[in-house]
């Protein structure tokens, strides 16, 4: 009788450890992918699984995001690198290593170790949400006394011949009160151009020659004509390298297609941010995303060498294969971690049933059984700490505009003015003769023309006749939007117009959705960023229950990844939009008509996306 319960407990061992036997041979298919880094200058190839990270700034090696379609990839030399590219052979190089940047008021590193090389014919577009440090990053880059204010930084900067030229997102201040003239001519390189080149210029940027010595103050030009003053001096300066923060701002879609053309055409390099995506789908050959995660703690870029429509592609590639790895080992950690706690009940209940005092070599061998089973648990608790990370990427925006209530019926009219003639805000100058415009129902239309030809002007006049109305609830979002802003008080306090602590409590919960952190929420307005001031605005539009929006370029300063969600809140809207834009992709995917201001009126435009 003993012997045949030796047997059994011996076959039963001989059962279990062949099931282990059987988990331990469960087989891993790695994807790997070619990744290239430097070493300061030195250039090595690494390969590395699927599960690698981007860089963080963390010391470990750098590695690479876009991991999709590897079996396509590798023959191509121009993979996802999280550093620098090798030289092109140009004449001119410009390469910043290890830089690091910390604003100086919370404390938070908004960009860690990064390392860049820039070569004759890149172009390279700096991409990532609003308040990540892509202006803060270029005007170190050009002129480190720019950020000493608010932000401390390390690292260097090396330059082999090279000239730098910045255009910055906002008209200096001191360039404010100078004439146009006066701009120009502060500029050495303005007195050494010929007549014709002065000439061919203007006529690139689609201004007439008469523009250089106009006395009309900077501060007073529109948009659009600010950017393009700008844009004529840097090149007067001849630069080999163009740092361009939101050269798309405020030009209009005539000179758009210019802008594109010179990028593209531009011999050196060029590092530009923008948030057109059209503008950079067609230029941009490197990608520099930064992002920042953790609710803002933590904080990575990555460096593609791919145009931009590739890059999000194979991002989201990257990510839903990473994201069905991980949730794969985990569905298998958890069959295997069932199994284990099984064969540790199976042989705990053995344990207590069996009679050591008659069968020693019983409990000897149920003993030898459990410590297996601990060894392999053990053993699998380390394997564990490899599993694949579900991917961690900085989230999109997103929030409601308007409810049910906003929706206009479809017959009534909203706008129907009537203008005998629309001049310049100081009455000098005629814009535009009878401009005529009818708005019917919850249609979105979008106002489009030539810099300078009076869109905002006639916006802010539409805007001054809806807002006092009665029958509609009418909200405007200027195009400058200190106009409406306090700027010395911070988002929680323009936001709160009641002083309660339950609504305080709401907005810090839509600004927290927004991806405002704490301390950003208790920052004055005039320390964010464009895009987080335009977040304010459009969540006082989404508070306020207005079914009608009067919008000045309301996308300019979103970013590209954040493009498509408001493109999105905007379309879904249900109440009618009255806007300015540049937008080509807004223009296509939210407005129902397009309007084209002219000196002659309004013309309904019905060819724009012809092509």
């Amino acid at each position: 009788m003993a012997d045949r319960h030796t047997i059994d407990y011996c076959v039963f061992y001989a059962l279990i450890s062949k099931g282990i036997g059987a988990f331990l041979r469960v087989k891993r298919e790695h994807s790997h992918r070619l990744c290239r880094r430097t070493d300061g200058m030195r250039l090595t190839e690494t390969k590395f699984p699927v599960t690698a990270e981007q860089t963080d700034g963390s010391g470990r090696s750098p590695r690479c995001e876009c991991r999709a379609h590897v079996h396509e990839q590798k023959e191509r030399s121009d993979f996802c690198e999280c550093v620098s590219p090798g030289h092109h052979g140009g004449d001119h190089m410009f390469q910043i290593k290890h830089v690091t940047i910390t604003h100086k008021k919370d404390l938070r590193t908004i960009v860690r170790d990064f390392s860049f090389v820039l070569n004759d014919g890149d172009r390279a577009v700096l991409i990532g949400e609003e308040g990540n440090g892509k202006s803060t990053l270029m005007k170190w880059i050009y002129d480190p006394e720019l950020v000493a204010g608010y932000a401390e930084f390390e690292g260097e900067k090396i330059m082999s011949g090279e000239k730098l030229s910045y255009l910055p997102q906002e008209l200096p201040e001191e360039a404010k009160g100078q004439t146009v003239y006066e701009f120009f001519s502060d500029c050495p390189g303005f007195a050494e151009m010929s007549p014709k080149e002065l000439s061919k210029t203007a006529s690139d940027f689609r201004l007439e020659p008469e523009f250089y010595y106009r006395d009309q103050t900077m501060e007073t030009l529109s948009g659009g004509e600010r950017v393009k003053a700008q844009m004529m001096r840097i090149l007067f300066e001849r630069p080999t390298i163009l740092l361009l923060d939101e050269p798309s701002n405020d030009i209009d879609i005539e000179t758009l297609t210019w802008m594109e053309s010179f990028i593209n055409s531009w011999p050196h390099a060029v590092l530009f941010i923008s948030h057109d995506e059209t503008l950079i789908e067609r230029t941009a050959n490197r990608v520099i995303h930064f992002e920042q995660l953790r609710r803002k703690t933590v904080c990575r870029h990555t460096v593609a060498n791919m145009p931009y429509r590739q890059y999000v592609e194979e991002r989201l590639r990257s990510f839903e294969k990473q994201e069905q790895l991980a949730e794969s080992e985990r569905r298998e950690k958890s069959i295997r971690d069932e199994k284990i706690r099984k064969m540790e009940q199976s042989v705990n209940a053995q344990l207590s049933n069996a009679h050591f005092s008659y069968h020693d070599a019983i409990g000897r061998l149920l003993k030898k059984k459990m410590k297996a089973v601990k060894s392999l648990e053990h053993r699998f608790e380390r394997e564990d700490e490899n599993m694949t990370d579900f991917p961690e990427q900085e989230e999109a925006i997103y929030f409601k505009l308007g409810d049910r209530n906003s929706a206009i019926p479809s017959g009534k009219w909203v706008v129907q003015c009537d203008f005998l003639e629309l001049r310049t805000a100081d009455g000098s100058r005629v814009l535009a003769t009878h401009p005529v415009l009818k708005v019917r129902g919850s249609e979105k239309m979008a106002l489009i023309g030539r810099n300078g030809c009076g869109k905002t002007t006639f916006l802010s006049k539409l805007a001054e006749e809806l807002l006092a109305r009665k029958d509609i609830h009418a909200e405007y979002m200027p195009q400058n939007y200190e106009t409406l802003l306090d700027m010395d008080v911070t988002p929680v306090d323009y936001l709160d117009t009641t002083g309660d602590k339950e609504e305080r409590t709401r907005i810090r919960t839509y600004l927290g959705s927004l991806k405002y952190t704490a301390d950003e929420m208790d920052h004055p307005i005039r320390e964010l960023s464009g895009g987080q001031k335009a977040k304010v605005l459009l969540l006082k539009l989404s508070m306020s229950g207005a079914n009608v929006l009067l919008l000045d370029e309301p996308t300019r300063n979103f970013s590209p990844l954040s493009g498509p969600v408001i493109r999105r809140m905007l379309k879904e809207f249900p109440g009618a939009i009255i806007s300015v834009s540049h937008d080509r992709k807004y223009l296509e995917e939210v407005c129902d008509r397009i309007i084209r201001l002219t000196p002659e009126g309004l013309t309904e435009e019905r060819s724009l996306f012809a092509e």
